[in-house]
């Protein structure tokens, strides 16, 4: 076993293509209650990116190990660390700087995962959690209901249509481009709908006036009052992202006289939160629909430790036909 390990580190805020670097640094010690995990498949989030780029909510103390989610596998255990065992499969920490070719933390830190396809289960911390949790802890919603999101082709708004067409809900997708229409009709959304000032009146038209009890968005901007006005009255309005990197905006009268409910959501404050039993259920059912090909999504490109520049670049980039992974012990 060699003495040092590969990491993706950054020391200031920007570009990612410039300010991301590789650097070898010692093996570290396990200590008691503690497990070592070598890193399988990571996946690189807009997100990532994002706060890499200094512009995220949160921003971690420099420098600091890039990349918040991937799968592992357990290749120590150190002393009382019950619940694991070598060789077993792991949802890596959520936040821990995954970017690296092993992660060492409190055994109590990793998810215990069937064996099933690392590239899929790599992409299961955050985009399908927050699929999941959106469509379920903020409506009820019953097989026959609609519901309405933004930035549809995104990794989440992919995830909220397979989801929801398990459940029998149905999907308005709204998107910024006609490019992306077919990708999501394909994929089952009811109705994709390009963004635009009379959008409230082609969702009527494309639900034939359906009661729409939930809104999801990712954008904020104009489309976040457009989503706002398509729902019924009394309805819900979740936003959990800002991809217009504009202030979220809704005319007052509609959010009055409609009786909108405006709530955000960011997975991280679900984990602090939520239960172990709780964590564990919305994991063995979202590896469950993984497992059954109900739950999928697309790689795109998968990138080695050494070629980062080269992953941010073509991620940042966009017009991509799916996920970009990293395989830090290699592809």
């Amino acid at each position: 076993m060699s003495e040092t390990v590969k990491q993706i580190v950054y020391s200031e805020f920007g570009d990612p293509t410039q300010v991301l670097r590789l650097e070898e640094v010692a093996r570290e010690d396990l200590q008691d209650g503690q497990a070592r995990a070598e890193v399988l498949r990571s996946p690189i989030n807009p997100s990532d990116l994002i706060q890499i780029s200094g512009n995220y909510g949160v921003r971690p103390p420099l420098p600091a190990v890039a990349g918040n989610e991937g799968i592992g596998r357990i290749t120590e255990v150190g002393g009382d660390a019950r619940g694991l065992s070598v060789g077993q499969l792991v949802l890596l920490p959520a936040g821990a700087g995954i970017w690296r070719q092993e992660v060492v933390a409190s055994a109590g830190a990793f998810i215990p995962m069937p064996e099933g396809d690392v590239d899929q289960l790599s992409m299961m911390m955050v985009n399908p959690a927050t699929a999941q949790l959106l469509l379920t802890d903020f409506v009820t919603l019953e097989a026959g209901d609609w519901v309405i999101q933004s930035a549809a082709n995104s990794a989440v708004g992919n995830y909220v249509v397979q989801l929801a067409k398990a459940m029998g809900v149905k999907t308005v997708c709204v998107v910024r481009r006609e490019g992306a229409v077919q990708g999501l009709l394909d994929l089952g959304a009811d109705a994709v709908l390009v963004d635009g000032p009379d959008l409230v009146k082609r969702v009527k038209q494309a639900t034939n006036g359906a009661k729409i009890k939930l809104a999801l968005d990712a954008v904020a901007g104009e489309t976040f009052g457009r989503l706002g006005e398509s729902l019924d009255i009394g309805s819900t309005l979740v936003n959990y992202g800002a991809m217009s990197n504009e202030a979220a905006s809704m005319q007052a009268g509609a959010m009055i006289f409609r009786d909108i409910r405006v709530r955000g959501f960011w997975l991280v404050n679900w984990f602090e939160r939520a239960s172990k039993e709780e964590r564990m259920s919305v994991y063995g059912a979202l590896t469950k629909a993984v497992a059954m090909g109900t739950l999928h999504a697309p790689i795109d490109r998968v990138f080695t430790l050494e070629e980062m520049s080269e992953a941010a670049r073509y991620t940042w980039a966009g017009e991509r036909t799916g996920k970009v992974l990293l395989a830090p012990n290699g592809i």
